[in-house]
């Protein structure tokens, strides 16, 4: 038995042949191929729940092909042609000769959008050996983001949530686009790197470029009601029943003409409510952060939602609900006011969806592949 030791670009391939006669044949079951392999961390979103996903990127000989396996949805499956478009604007090439397998661990949880674009792209430029990133850069480290063609970070949703489940997790670094910054730097106690577009990313990795300081938001920013209490005149009898309604978070039901004042009176409840704490805050911010809602200069939201239904929405938009399940009106209302306006409008079965969220103070959407759980702690005023 002859042992073959062969060095090819500084990796080893390891075989061993088999001789019979004047010659040597490679032992079939017994030739293991040359592959690299990486490992970065990224988070999945399951309604405000956030799953940790290992996004493994391999290379092994083959026909230069990009295959992503591990359940993800179109958006996933396009970020290949992002991927390279980005590699190309950024003075990147991925070498060919070499196919790149991705899987997105765990396999079982459905992946969607291209959050996962920047954590794949970072994953294929290490196991190529394109930049030199020192090994602990990405140690505890979660990566989100989208690329675009000419390599910019785009806006992601579900960052918030995100963040806090890396530093319950144990994570103490997160990298996002600069857009999210400012909301992932609303937690305390993990690092936040924000960067404009991918080759800045890189310069940032590597040590070539310091990174810019995120900071929070301020946490208790001023306060701008539309409609104050004081401005509504007359009204007294609607005006202390708001009032003892805001005091011990009773619904309300006001009946009157058009153009009686009902509407501006519900649009004012909302100045007279206490203000948000610090923790209900984030709590709030989360939900829209998963709604993708969030404004990117002033992520953390501050005053209570005050949200207008109309009588044509459907149960699902209310509640909450779709392919992949979302927050509804209800849920958007968490910590706020939710008015119903033309009440006797409104379909019987849509206001029937209504019972359980305002007993329970939260709602439970199911799925084929699940159920995820949305909070809707909400004031109920409705007009007719």
């Amino acid at each position: 038995m002859i042992c073959l030791r062969i060095s090819v670009d500084r990796r080893v391939y390891d075989s061993t042949l088999i001789v019979t006669g004047r010659q040597a044949h490679p032992n079939p079951l017994h030739f293991p191929l040359l592959s690299m392999l990486t490992k970065i961390s990224s988070f999945a979103n399951i309604g405000l729940h956030s799953e940790h996903i290992t996004v493994e990127v391999g290379t092994h000989p083959g026909l230069g092909d990009i295959t992503i396996v591990g359940l993800g949805d179109t958006a996933v499956q396009e970020s290949k042609q992002r991927i390279r478009m980005a590699f190309r604007s950024s003075g990147f090439r991925i070498p060919t000769g070499k196919a790149i397998t991705i899987n997105l661990a765990p396999a079982d949880v459905k992946k969607v959008g291209p959050r996962f674009d920047l954590a794949i792209a970072l994953g294929i430029l290490i196991v190529h050996d394109l930049a030199e990133i020192p090994k602990d850069v990405l140690k505890n480290t979660v990566v989100l983001g989208e690329l675009a063609l000419d390599g910019e970070l785009r806006h992601v949703s579900s960052v918030l949530p995100a963040t806090i489940a890396a530093r319950q997790q144990g994570f103490t670094r997160i990298i996002v686009p600069m857009s999210n910054g400012p909301e992932a730097a609303l937690i305390p106690g993990i690092e936040v790197i924000a960067a404009e577009n991918f080759t800045e990313l890189i310069a940032i990795l590597i040590g070539e470029k310091e990174a810019p300081q995120i900071f929070p938001p301020a946490s208790s920013p001023s306060r701008e009601i539309d409609i104050d209490f004081a401005d509504v005149r007359g009204q007294q009898h609607a005006k202390r029943a708001l009032e003892i309604a805001a005091a011990g978070g009773h619904n309300v039901l006001m009946s009157g003409a058009p153009g009686a004042g009902k509407t501006l009176l519900a649009r004012a409840l909302r100045g007279i409510l206490p203000p948000l704490s610090q923790e209900e805050s984030i709590e709030v911010s989360q939900i829209y952060s998963v709604a993708n809602l969030l404004s990117p200069e002033t992520p953390l939201l501050s005053d209570r939602p005050f949200r207008i239904v109309h009588h044509t929405a459907s149960g699902v938009s209310i509640v909450g609900g779709g392919q992949t399940p979302g927050p509804g009106e209800i849920s958007l209302a968490h910590k706020g006011v939710l008015f119903l306006d033309e009440l006797a409008e409104f379909p019987t079965q849509v206001l029937e969806v209504l019972r359980q969220p305002l007993e329970d103070q939260k709602i439970t959407i199911t799925r084929a592949q699940g159920s995820v759980t949305f909070p809707a702690e909400f004031l109920l005023v409705a007009a007719m």
